[in-house]
């Protein structure tokens, strides 16, 4: 508590030199010049002092018992959660965080393993700055803390009001001081991967950290009553019921995908493509191999049938012969015409 309020002082007192000597502020951040001191000040002590910290947390603390660190200062958070539901009349959320505190110091040993997730119950993050901004009260300035980062005007009164709700804070001074150093080492350690994509990908760190800090608060705080969109309609609008239309044509209207070549069994027990019925309408053509042969009647084979008379001459393969095709007769030799005598 002493701490944050000698952050608090020193940002105020930055705020008040930096007000008065700083050419270059922007309307969306008015503190930059003091901001950007405290942040550089901040990145400072976080490279040579927390991360090396975090770092040798992560070889010395095997991954469970992380896990089981990080999810006992979460149940305790989840009755700040409560507390700030409540503030906000969000009384399902509300319950829904008591139970999950109830259920995790219970069943999950003091909340070192965490038995309400999988159960259904929903994790909630809340704070005071959101609970002002429920009830309209505007976000101010952005400011950057000493040691404790990224906030604003509203969000860093919050912080006094979050600090009464947390547990730890009643706590014996031995018991509190290891606890708050234990949960600053955890929280570190979880950040170590979006520190190395934040030192990849920004070309301005102030200006990257700014941003996103500014996005998250305000989804956050739009995401508290906003009602998910309605899902698109996907139904098929060319869908014309179970009706068959006349001619035979499938429900749907669909054409029709058979075939071409499959053209039923014909009459007289013919089979095949080349057996198709005679007379029948629109009948295809006959598209077997040229060299595929049926035997001919009467134990002939090899000859070509006769083109019908008046027709268009036969331009079929010759070795075609086809079922109960007519065999061609063989041509007469013609007779020599006699000499003159």
């Amino acid at each position: 508590m002493k701490l944050r309020n000698a952050a608090l002082a020193l940002t105020a007192a930055g705020l008040i030199s930096g007000c008065a000597t700083a050419p270059d502020r922007k309307p969306g951040d008015p503190f930059e010049p003091v901001n950007r001191v405290i942040f550089n000040f901040n990145d400072g002590v976080d490279r040579f002092i927390a991360v090396p910290v975090a770092k040798g947390y992560q070889k010395v603390t095997p991954q469970p018992l992380r896990t089981a660190i990080s999810n006992f200062f979460s149940n305790l958070g989840d009755l700040t959660n409560a507390a700030n539901a409540l503030l906000q009349l969000k009384i399902t959320d509300a319950t829904e965080d008591i139970m999950r505190f109830a259920l995790n110091s219970v069943f999950g040993i003091g909340g070192l393993l965490d038995f309400a997730t999988p159960a259904g119950l929903p994790k909630h993050h809340q704070d005071f700055g959101l609970t002002l901004g429920h009830w309209g009260i505007p976000s101010g300035p952005y400011l950057v803390l000493p040691l404790f980062g990224p906030s604003t005007v509203r969000d860093s009164m919050g912080f006094i009001v979050d600090v009464k709700l947390y547990p730890v804070t009643y706590m014996e001074p031995a018991v509190r001081n290891p606890l708050y150093l234990l949960q600053f080492i955890s929280t570190r350690s979880d950040l170590l991967g979006a520190t190395t994509l934040l030192e990849q990908a920004a070309l301005d760190k102030y200006s990257f950290v700014r941003d996103a800090y500014v996005q998250q608060r305000l989804s956050r705080l739009r995401g508290t009553s906003a009602a998910p969109p309605p899902l698109p309609e996907y139904d098929d609008h060319g869908d014309t019921g179970p009706a068959a239309p006349a001619g035979g044509a499938p429900a749907g209207g669909l054409p029709n995908y058979a075939d071409p070549g499959d053209v039923g069994e014909a009459p007289d027990g013919a089979s095949g493509a080349g057996g198709a019925a005679k007379g029948a309408p629109g009948a295809l053509p006959n598209y077997n191999d040229p060299g595929e042969s049926a035997p001919a009647p009467n134990g002939a084979s090899g000859g070509a049938p006769s083109a019908p008379g008046g027709d268009l001459p036969n331009y079929s393969d010759p070795g075609d012969t086809g079922v109960g095709a007519t065999p061609a007769t063989p041509a007469t030799p013609a007779t020599p015409a006699s000499a003159p005598q």
